[in-house]
């Protein structure tokens, strides 16, 4: 069967949003529509995916933030939204700007750091900071955990019906691009957990994995939780001890 092609002259038409225009005749008794509301259909069209797409990166980022263990409370803790009116709060915020900014180089080292200081001083609300400027900028992989836990995760392997193996469980902190382990040294500090802890540590400190730790205990307590050889592994490769010794901001609010 032969092909029917346009063989009229292009007519008049009237629509009624946009007034006359001229219609071609595409195939048989097909002829063009408005171009004026052929433009605006495909705009609406173009409006529509851009939503649809944002809607799906918002659940996409959800899903992100959520693998990332961050807690509810501090989703939305950026950097740019860090109060900072003390020296030592400007300090802390320009070493957290730096290393979120110079993420690529604490890769290539494994770059870490500690944070430590009484509660509410800023040392969650950083750390995540960083971990959301890293994974919102870069597309990297972002754990946020308190020790104890990382700690429960792995033993709750060691049971009959475990869900995920020892190696899947331990896997899921040393292989992460950024590691914020919370709450150091306010477990009990048994030497089977500290075996565990130096074990997710040293494996990252192998594979030059970046970890930052946070703890509300002074430094020689941090010490004597990791340990010397963890803690002088912690600080090669330019790794700092950032201290909170500022008033907590919680305090400040509660008064």
């Amino acid at each position: 069967m032969s092909a029917v092609f346009a063989t009229e002259e292009p007519r008049q038409e009237l629509c009624v949003a946009h007034g006359e225009f001229q219609s071609r005749n595409i195939l048989g008794k097909v002829w063009t529509k408005c171009p004026a509301c052929s433009a605006e259909m495909a705009e609406q069209d173009r409006l529509a995916a851009e939503q649809k797409e944002r809607e799906q990166e918002v659940q996409r980022w959800r899903r992100r933030i959520g693998g990332a263990g961050i807690p509810d409370r501090f989703v939305d803790r950026s950097l740019r939204l860090y109060e900072a009116e003390t020296e030592g709060q400007k300090r802390a915020l320009a070493f957290a700007e730096a290393y979120a900014e110079n993420f690529d180089e604490a890769m290539k080292t494994g770059r870490s750091a500690v944070f430590i200081g009484k509660p509410g001083t800023g040392k969650t609300h950083l750390a995540v900071g960083i971990g959301l400027r890293i994974m919102h900028r870069d597309g990297r992989s972002v754990m946020f955990s308190t020790v104890m836990r990382a700690i429960r995760r792995i033993r709750n392997t060691w049971g009959r019906n475990a869900d995920e193996s020892e190696t899947d469980a331990i896997g899921a902190l040393t292989s992460v691009d950024l590691l914020i382990l919370d709450e150091v040294g306010i477990q009990c500090g048994t030497e089977n957990e500290k075996l565990l802890i130096f074990d997710v540590l040293n494996e990252r400190y192998e594979r030059r994995l970046p970890t930052i730790l946070l703890s509300n205990l002074g430094l020689e307590d941090v010490k004597q939780f990791l340990g010397e050889r963890v803690y002088d592994r912690l600080r090669e490769d330019g790794g700092e001890v950032v201290t909170f010794d500022w008033e907590s901001h919680r305090g400040k609010v509660a008064a």
